[in-house]
């Protein structure tokens, strides 16, 4: 038996919208008692002085790619659940473009047997390639969290197709708007920055196009859909007014589209080559106001892991994506609470309750009697990010060998 108090700890209930200072107990898991002050502690407790820390519902992230099956040398699903759960992470799904894909059922019921507590997302298409549609019924009743390809579709007519064939079977839908017809050989936004440091730009119109678009399949055929990498200031917008004319939509951003723009482009680091492409100024301003509103649901952490060889190229031949399971709640926080620019359950909020309602789940509130679903977040604790520091098998990060403050210190993942 496991008993623990945690004296005085800051509690983040974004359920409830409860920000206060309180002691935990927690037993075996379990949420014992809550209270100003436990003054009768069992004698086996092992007891924690918690000033200073913060305490809050696990954190969900949306989707994420994992290497293992197929690419091992990036990240095993091991060193991914380990990443995930020393960033604050108790829930993890993971986008189906792995090696073989989770485009059947007997792939998710690998996954399933390797790791019970990491969830799937199922192909839209075979082999992620947006051709052919894979047996979405099947892969439904197989247990997978929803359908993805991670991957923009750009036949509109099996778009259509594949909305009409999924309505029935009321599983989360997430989809990314992209055009490549538009993006060309771009590998940044479009704007001063890429023409002052000589790389191609991607069009803001190679997102709002395809957005366009889909809400228009949206609007005709009324099956919800999950806006994953909503990365522009126009997309904004029209996320906000599809949502006032209640179109079945939520929406997401990457984290670090929150936290940088195409100005820290400059020294060319590869591991700021993302998909899709850092924003300009304003996008990253709207996109920031929009996730305090609500207009963008959720923060997504899209880690995509990169052995050292294959992102040390240059810029424009970088493969794109960057680590972030346990880096993503300490820069945010210094970022966004710690200038006051939102409040903690503002962040807390948009890395826990409304990615779990994205996905059709809920979180429960941090009360006694609820199994222990938590995170502990000490926002002063100074650390350096480098080999020894990560769990993740990779290191493709703008912040590998810079000191960060903020860090969790345990995660109870029931």
């Amino acid at each position: 038996m496991t008993i623990e108090l945690l004296q005085q700890v800051r509690l983040l209930d974004a359920v409830e919208t409860v920000d206060r200072v309180v002691d935990v107990l927690i037993e075996d898991g379990l949420i014992q008692a809550i209270e100003p002050q436990i003054d009768e502690v069992p004698p086996d407790a092992q007891i924690y002085t918690s000033q200073g820390l913060v305490l809050g519902s696990g954190l969900v992230d949306l989707y994420s790619h994992s290497g293992e099956p197929g690419f091992e040398e990036r990240e095993t699903l091991e060193s991914l659940g380990q990443a995930a759960i020393a960033g604050g992470f108790t829930r993890l799904n993971i986008l189906p473009d792995t090696e073989p894909t989770i485009d059947n059922p007997a792939t998710v019921n690998w996954f399933k047997t390797q790791n019970s507590k990491l969830s799937c997302w199922g192909a839209l298409t075979l082999g992620v390639k947006g051709q052919q549609m894979t047996e979405l019924s099947e892969l439904a009743e197989s247990g997978v969290v929803g359908f993805a390809d991670g991957q923009p579709i750009a036949n509109l007519a099996l778009m259509r197709r594949l909305l009409e064939y999924l309505q029935p079977l009321q599983k989360p839908v997430a989809l990314w708007a992209c055009d490549r017809s538009l993006v060309g050989n771009g590998v940044v936004r479009e704007g001063v920055e890429s023409i002052r440091f000589g790389l191609p730009g991607n069009p803001a119109m190679s997102e709002t196009t395809a957005l366009s678009a889909l809400l228009e399949c949206v609007e005709e055929i009324g099956t919800p859909v999950h806006l994953m990498r909503i990365s522009t200031a126009r997309s904004v917008e029209l996320v906000r007014a599809a949502k006032a004319r209640g179109l079945p939509i939520t929406a997401s951003v990457t984290w670090m589209h929150l936290l940088l723009s195409t100005k820290s482009i400059e020294h060319y680091d590869p591991n700021l080559r993302l998909e899709p492409p850092l924003g300009n100024q304003v996008d990253q301003v709207a996109l920031r106001k929009a996730v305090k509103e609500g207009v963008i649901d959720a923060i997504a952490i899209d880690h995509t892991p990169y052995t050292y060889e294959e992102k040390t190229l240059a810029f424009s031949e970088a493969p794109p994506g960057a680590i972030g399971l346990e880096l993503a709640l300490p820069l945010l926080w210094q970022t966004l609470v710690d200038t006051q620019q939102w409040s903690a359950l503002e962040l807390w909020r948009s890395l826990s309750t409304r990615p779990a309602a994205c996905l059709g789940q809920k979180m429960e509130a941090i009360v006694p009697g609820q199994p222990a679903e938590l995170t502990l977040f000490d926002p002063q604790l100074s650390w350096s990010v480098n080999g020894q520091s990560l769990k993740s098998r990779s290191r493709n990060t703008p912040w590998l060998g810079k000191p960060l403050v903020g860090r969790v210190i345990r995660t109870w993942c029931p």
